[in-house]
C-alpha cells in the first residue's frame, strides 16, 4: 500500500530536518514543494509517499513509521 503525508511548517532549518528525517526513514518526495507567505512568514509544504507491505487502516500513525 502507499501511504501519503503533507508535512508543512515554517520555512527553517527544523522543516528541512522534518523532511530530511522523513526521506531517511523511507519516505520519498512527492511533486515539487509549496510555499505561501500567512501575513508573517513564509510557510513551506512537502507532500511525501511511502510504500509499505501492511493494510490500511485510518489508525495507523503516519509519522512513526
Amino acid at each position: 500500500m502507499k501511504l501519503y503525508r503533507l508535512l508543512t511548517g515554517p520555512d527553517d532549518s527544523s522543516f528541512c530536518h522534518r523532511v530530511t528525517e522523513a526521506l531517511n526513514r523511507g519516505w520519498q518526495l512527492h511533486g515539487a514543494p509549496t510555499l505561501t507567505f500567512d501575513g508573517e512568514r513564509v510557510i513551506a509544504g512537502q507532500a511525501i509517499v511511502k510504500e509499505v507491505e501492511d493494510d490500511y487502516t485510518p489508525e495507523l500513525q503516519l509519522g512513526v513509521l
